[in-house]
């Protein structure tokens, strides 16, 4: 913990989010290759549970878009890559396809695109070729049946169709891409005014990269950050460097104004023995920090005042997928409906780790000093993750101020996780003139009426 990243972060951070604090929206995927998954009517009461209020499909499934109908949750719907020949070749296709799928359940299920084919240029069908008609031809008949007005047509786009993302400025796509398909595509979305949609996956680029890439960086943790050196830009996480070298391809074409939606994004809880970072804890901390990250507001670097938008990856553990076994492992839930980790994901839940009360371990047996002084002090039963992210954020984003735990200084020891985590959490309660919800961090902390005694530190009350 070097003072100077804490303080490099803190002066990103204020430029990043000076300039908008317009919040992003968070959906999730909901991908059903799976024999044990729950009935599509309570998925939706699942959903509506969790507050999650948009939705994405792989398909347009006729029992789950019944099952959405009158839910207030809006709904991504797919047209398969194995179709695109066929919208492609004939608008009456899509016109009965549209007629199938949507019309029946428009206005009841509420619709927000179409998205036609998915990471179709890696596609080994070979179905590039057919995706700017195909999504001409659905727009068309959108056209048609006047619901255009309402319902986008995009598309997914994977990393792979980026020829360089690093530096995030240099970002371009493949050129053999660039004429037949990118400027073609990107001039569909500005003329409709729709949006390109974008898989970005951190944990792919850490696990082939572990050695240059630091997980910190990798799962939106507090971290010293990597300079963009065409710019100036330090970024302060993967996922941000990601959708800005997609924002840099874009430009290079002369379609910078397109906005961004990031169709997937996720991180498996379980993987095989050469998936380096697979497991519980570091989706937890991806998934939690990036819902934190976009429900606070603010855009990318290089476009601050687009909110984020993201559809998290994904809704359940799906045991029928194929491949490595995190392909099957990135769900938030698992098919009995259970978490397989806690994170808040609508501004609710985020504003209540916030606001909740402490309950029994903020009233403790010694009566309190004569003052009313209270403190602020962590909670060793929250585990190390839960207290390292807190003490991230409270010593980045939340302003505490870590110097005396810094090597050498007056509070770096004990050395130890709970007592620095103590003193950041108390600094970060005292600096918010101990306001109620203050000294919670997700139940990682808590209010004590005594003074913390954690070596010879002396733990301020007021700033």
């Amino acid at each position: 913990m070097e003072f100077t990243k804490y303080l490099l972060y803190a002066i990103v951070f204020t430029m990043l989010t000076a300039s908008s604090s317009a919040t992003g929206t968070v959906g999730i995927n909901y991908g059903r290759i799976a024999n044990n998954l729950p009935s599509p009517p309570q998925v939706v009461q699942l959903l509506t549970a969790q507050g999650i209020t948009k939705v994405k499909l792989y398909d347009a499934d006729a029992a789950v878009l019944s099952a959405l109908s009158n839910s207030n949750i809006s709904v991504t719907v797919a047209l398969p890559n194995d179709l695109l020949s066929s919208a492609a070749a004939a608008q009456s296709f899509t016109d009965t396809w549209i007629q199938s799928n949507i019309l029946p359940y428009h206005p009841h299920t509420l619709f927000d695109a179409i998205a036609v084919g998915n990471e179709v240029f890696s596609d080994p069908q070979n179905t590039t070729q057919y995706l700017i008609a195909a999504m001409n031809n659905v727009h068309s008949s959108l056209l048609k049946y006047d619901v255009a007005s309402t319902i986008k047509v995009t598309s997914p786009l994977a990393l792979s169709a980026l020829q360089t993302s690093y530096p995030s400025s240099s970002g371009s796509f493949k050129p053999d891409l660039i004429e037949p398909v990118i400027k073609p595509m990107l001039d569909f979305l500005n003329r409709t005014g729709s949006y390109l949609m974008v898989n970005a996956y951190p944990f792919f680029a850490y696990i082939a990269n572990s050695d240059t890439i630091s997980l910190d960086y990798a799962l939106l943790r507090n971290n010293s950050g990597n300079l963009d050196p065409n710019n100036g830009i330090v970024y302060k996480s993967l996922f941000e460097a990601q959708i800005d070298a997609v924002f840099a391809a874009m430009s290079a074409t002369g379609h910078g104004g397109v906005p961004i939606v990031v169709s997937e994004t996720g991180w498996p809880s379980i993987g095989d023995s050469n998936e380096n970072g697979a497991n519980t804890e570091n989706a937890a901390a991806y998934n939690g920090n990036l819902v934190r990250r976009v429900l606070t507001g603010g855009g990318t670097p290089l476009r601050p005042d687009l909110p984020l938008n993201v559809y998290l990856f994904a809704l359940f553990n799906e045991n029928q997928k194929p491949g490595p076994t995190s392909e099957r492992n990135y769900g938030l839930f698992y098919p009995n409906e259970e978490k397989v980790y806690d994170i808040p994901l609508t501004p609710a839940a985020l504003n209540s780790t916030a606001e909740i009360n402490n309950g029994s371990k903020s009233q403790v047996a010694a009566p309190p000093p004569a003052s009313g002084q209270t403190w602020c002090v962590a909670n060793d039963k929250a585990g190390e993750v839960k207290l390292q992210q807190a003490l991230d954020y409270a010593c980045g984003e939340g302003g505490a101020d870590c110097r005396p735990i810094q090597p050498d200084a007056t509070c770096y020891d004990p050395d130890t996780l709970v007592a620095h985590a103590s003193y950041a959490f108390n600094s970060y309660y005292q600096k918010n003139e101990r306001g109620s919800g203050s000294c919670y961090f997700g139940g990682a902390a808590y209010v004590v009426t005594q003074p913390p005694q954690f070596g010879s530190c002396k733990y301020p009350t007021g700033y």
